[in-house]
């Protein structure tokens, strides 16, 4: 114990032999949490930072523990030779206990200063940009998968353009070649049904505008036939009008004649009858005026035939016209509407045969297509710098991802992450998840390379806790994710890294190193060497890193505390110990 006390003063720091574990933290799993903290050498003026733990660690330290004293310690202690007489504990008003001891009490000046609060967890490290490489051809029917011909080897580092992995294209060449042939087919299908298409519309434009011709000319023939200015019937009942007004001239003259006529042929007969004339003379007469009736007869029936005409045209010629030439528009304007109706068949018809030639060709071609970006996939090459990892799942038969296996569609051939961009992955706490959040700083170092450390920020935090199975099962603690914002170089995934997250700073308040504190249930306290000797003064806590705590009440600047209040603990006649 002696020996112990000595690295005490000597190195501030508390011996492994002399920790005592508390049988009661829920995450020993993860650390372990001491009675007696554990930090690097303070000197007895000045505050010493050190290395940064959990707050949650910290104030496991400090808060709500019992102290348990190992009986070796007390052993040790009670050969050390140690002598001292009790004067009670107390305030600064209690009484003092003076103590006799080989060892020299380390003594701490306290000081108020600025608290830096860290939350300090390990975790491990992982790329933030980490490709997923699969395969993304399709099983070719009658083939149970796709076979990788090449094969980067597990472990490579590869730049950005170089070939990862190569399958089997021979299928998929054949699959192009054969669709290359159903998309020309498709294509001069669609072609000339785009033709017919634009031949039935010409079509369909000819024959309404046929249609519509014929209705206006049965429209304008009624018209023509019906107009009493001048139509065809008006001119028709006008030239009867006249036959019949010319023929009733030509009896009139018809019967002038054949009086004229009488009279010659009664003076011939009476001169015949004298002998002045002579047969000849009698019978030229006779013949003439047979010829004056008959062109009276002739006369007076072209009048009948005339007024006849008329009579038939007004009464049946006309409104059978009429009939006709309406029946006719009739006829037209239905032939419009059944042209009008078969044109807008045909079109549709035809424009149905150019969508389905159109989607069949659409459809040829992008099977076309997409044989050809399957094709083009048969190489897959790296997206980015990266280091390659082969992927740990098997194939459908049992075995692991290598040149010559069959894969199918979507199996993951490897991962490449990107090795300049990094990030660790902790496990929090609950009882400090809440102080993390998004975008706060943080400082990244690595097992492997202790001397260096890099800037980081919170990326995420979980809303889920994760069940840790190294842990108790009631402890609950909450991925998050801490990426480092620089590029870096010779990291590697799965290292073990710590991230110390900033939470906060607290400027001039008083603090104290975790070492001089002790806890036993409710109580914390610590020594204060005064002119009087060294007094029990007991402590309101508050903010804490691994190093430092600040202290809240009992405490004033420039009190010297005692850093290895264990052994004046181990004497205090209180916990039983010779001389209580």
């Amino acid at each position: 114990m002696q020996s112990g006390l000595r690295e005490v003063a000597e190195t501030g720091v508390l011996p492994m032999s002399t920790l005592i574990f508390h049988p009661q933290s829920t995450d020993l799993g993860r650390r372990a949490r001491v009675e007696t903290p554990v930090c690097p050498p303070v000197p007895p003026t000045k505050v010493s930072e050190g290395p940064a733990v959990t707050q949650a660690a910290g104030r496991g330290l400090l808060r709500g523990r019992r102290l348990l004293v190992a009986s070796v310690a007390g052993a040790l202690l009670a050969g050390a030779g140690w002598s001292w007489k009790q004067h009670g504990f107390g305030g600064a008003s209690a009484p003092t206990h003076q103590y006799e001891t080989t060892e020299k009490l380390v003594l701490h000046t306290v000081q108020r200063q600025s608290l830096p609060i860290t939350i300090t967890e390990r975790g491990t490290l992982s790329s933030q940009k980490e490709t997923r490489i699969q395969c993304d051809l399709e099983t070719v029917p009658g083939q149970s998968g796709t076979r990788i011909l090449w094969l980067v080897p597990n472990g490579t580092a590869v730049k950005e353009g170089d070939l990862l992995v190569e399958f089997d294209s021979a299928p998929l060449k054949d699959r192009v070649n054969a669709q290359t042939v159903l998309f020309e087919q498709s294509r001069a299908a669609q072609i000339q049904a785009t033709v017919r298409l634009e031949n039935q519309k010409t079509q369909n434009e000819t024959n309404l505008a046929a249609a519509r011709l014929k209705v206006e000319m049965a429209k304008l023939a009624l018209k023509m036939y019906e107009d009493e200015s001048g139509g065809t019937y008006k001119i028709a009942l006008n030239d009867l009008e006249s036959k019949i007004q010319e023929a009733k001239n030509q009896i009139k003259e018809a019967q002038a004649a054949l009086k004229m006529k009488a009279a010659r042929k009664h003076g011939v007969e009476t001169l015949f009858k004298l002998g002045y004339r002579g047969k000849g003379d009698l019978d030229q007469a006779m013949h003439e005026h047979l010829s004056a009736d008959f062109a009276l007869v002739r006369s007076t029936n072209a009048l009948g035939t005339a007024e006849a005409n008329r009579q038939k045209l007004k009464q049946y010629e006309y409104p059978m016209k009429v009939l006709e030439l309406t029946g006719t528009i009739s006829t037209a304007e239905r032939a419009l509407s059944q042209v009008e109706r078969d044109n807008e068949a045909l079109l549709a018809q035809t424009g149905a045969a150019k969508t389905a030639a159109d989607r069949a060709f659409a459809t040829e071609e992008e099977k076309l297509q997409r044989f050809k970006d399957q094709l083009a996939k048969s190489k897959v090459l790296a997206p980015h710098d990266g280091l390659v990892a082969h992927s740990p799942d098997r194939t459908p038969w049992g075995r692991l991802v290598a040149e010559g296996e069959l894969v199918t569609e979507r199996a993951k051939i490897l991962s490449l992450p990107d090795l300049t961009r990094m990030q660790v992955k902790l496990g929090i706490h609950e009882s400090v998840v809440d102080q993390v959040r998004v975008g706060l700083p943080a400082t990244i170092r690595i097992d492997a390379f202790p001397d260096v450390s890099y800037r980081g920020s919170v990326a995420s935090v979980a809303v889920l806790p994760t069940q840790d199975s190294s842990l108790s099962s009631d402890v609950k603690v909450y991925d998050v994710v801490v990426t480092i914002d620089e590029d870096v170089t010779s990291l590697k995934p799965g290292m073990t890294a710590i991230a110390d997250i900033h939470v906060r700073r607290l400027d001039e308040v008083l603090t104290l190193p975790v070492q001089a504190i002790l806890q036993e249930e409710d109580s914390t306290w610590c020594y204060v060497s005064t002119p009087e000797g060294v007094v029990r003064r007991p402590l309101k806590l508050g903010a804490s890193n691994n190093a430092q705590v600040e202290v809240l009440e009992g405490l004033q600047t420039e009190d010297r505390v005692v850093l290895n209040p264990q052994a004046i603990h181990d004497a205090d006649p209180s916990h039983g110990f010779p001389g209580a």
